[in-house]
């Protein structure tokens, strides 16, 4: 039943008269887009209460290429932020990579991009660990990480292998939710079962749930913040109608 409740949904807001939203990855105006279980509405109360900024979960979904609302941010981002164009003949690598964003990037003709995921689902993604990247020093301009430090296990030590395979002025890309209100980032060993994460951290596959010390904490791996808001990339964006979160800053990183 559920299933079937969201293919309708989908094509109602593909088929629907009034076209309010556009998907900026398959360019297709939609009448809107899906909510992640639920939407803002049905999220935990911590979550809530300490407003946290991560994705637009009331229009999460494109309901005709399924992209997610933090990969359409990120496209946006990185054309606005003219990025994009250097990562023409870069060296690229790019952790649980998005499918739509991916093609996107390729187009730029980048000398090497891989596609990296602690587990693969497809043949092009390599199996790589973040806490173990099999890589040399300085091998990369690019470390692309959407949404994905908030699930691993060791961040720290994660951030270190990030900071050793950059090459000297390279970029790191890492969207992260957090809580601005929360002064230190929270995370407690105790908090094991996905009911505990789904109601301490926000989501039940995630380990922590960072605060507003989420930037020095990066910072003191050795990567400098570069952090742009939304409204000073993407002010001409409708973020309603695109289906992005406008508290959601760009996170950018780069090795010293």
């Amino acid at each position: 039943m559920r299933k079937l409740i969201r293919y309708m949904t989908r094509a109602a807001l593909r088929m629907s008269p009034r076209k309010t939203h556009q998907c900026c990855l398959c360019e297709h105006d939609i009448g809107g887009f899906i909510s992640y279980q639920g939407g803002w509405k049905a999220a935990p109360p911590l979550m809530k209460a300490l407003e946290i900024v991560g994705s637009d979960l009331d229009h999460f979904t494109c309901p005709v290429c399924l992209s997610h609302d933090r990969e359409r941010h990120l496209w946006l981002y990185l054309q606005a932020s003219k990025l994009l164009g250097e990562m023409r003949g870069s060296h690229i690598l790019h952790f649980a990579p998005e499918r739509h964003l991916s093609a996107k990037i390729i187009l730029q003709n980048p000398t090497n991009h891989i596609k990296a995921d602690l587990y693969p689902t497809a043949p092009d993604i390599q199996k790589v660990d973040l806490l173990a990247i099999p890589f040399a020093d300085a091998s990369f301009d690019f470390v692309i990480a959407n949404h994905v430090l908030e699930h691993v296990a060791d961040d720290q030590k994660a951030l270190t292998e990030i900071v050793r395979v950059l090459k000297p002025d390279g970029c790191a890309i890492l969207q992260t939710p957090y809580a601005a209100s929360l002064q230190h980032t929270w995370e407690d060993p105790g908090i094991l079962s996905k009911q505990q994460r789904l109601f301490a951290y926000g989501q039940n596959d995630h380990v922590r749930l960072y605060g507003q010390d989420i930037f020095g904490r990066i910072a003191a791996a050795g990567l400098t913040p570069h952090i742009r808001q939304h409204t000073e990339l993407l002010g001409e964006i409708d973020a309603y109608q695109q289906g992005v979160n406008p508290r959601e800053p760009f996170m950018l990183f780069k090795k010293s």
